[in-house]
């Protein structure tokens, strides 16, 4: 059984790396943060007694569990609201980015030299936007296998596929990375 502080110390560890899990998902901060939080808690409650060496395993499961409720939750609500139309605003204008919001940068982009946190900022939208343009299987493989460490295995079962799958997928995810960072001058 895990303790209270190996729980904690777990969800500490695996909070940004599931953030950008989620946000590669779902493409939406704010839904991926709901997602990762939803997951937390559903990890806490319902596997809190189990030993701590299962959590990275049951935590990706549930991760993936609740990112596909979300995408369930939003075609319900998407095809309740089909008909914007009669709100009379123009087709490529959103209701809900009409509203008003108090977003804050986080302290800690803030804090650093603006020069360092542009340069990193830049690096790592172009990063970001490369990985956003793998087909999903190769993006799911790398992302588990390189950004949650996960072994070939692991993956593979929590991929539903064969091990020989997500080393196809992986070598294929980092070619295409690779080769679309050099072009832009980034080496990594």
């Amino acid at each position: 059984m895990a303790s209270d502080k190996e729980m904690g110390d777990f969800l500490a560890g695996v909070e940004t790396r599931a953030f950008k899990t989620a946000q590669y998902a779902v493409r939406d901060a704010d839904a991926a943060l709901d997602i990762v939080q939803e997951a937390m808690v559903k990890l806490a409650e319902r596997y809190g007694d189990r030993p701590a060496g299962e959590l990275p395993l049951l935590f990706q499961r549930i991760l993936q569990t609740t990112t596909l409720d979300h995408f369930r939750r939003q075609k319900v609500r998407d095809s309740r609201f089909a008909s914007l139309a009669s709100l009379g605003l123009p087709d490529d204008v959103d209701p809900l980015e009409t509203l008003t919001s108090n977003a804050v940068a986080p302290l800690s982009m803030a804090t650093r030299p603006a020069d360092d946190t542009l340069g990193r900022t830049q690096t790592l939208t172009l990063i970001d936007a490369e990985i956003d343009r793998l087909p999903a299987r190769q993006r799911e493989a790398f992302l588990l296998r390189y950004w949650e460490d996960m072994d070939v295995a692991q993956t593979a079962a929590l991929m539903g596929c064969s091990e020989g799958s997500v080393k196809t997928h992986c070598s294929r995810a980092v070619r295409t990375l690779a080769a679309a960072l050099q072009a832009k001058g980034i080496t990594l």
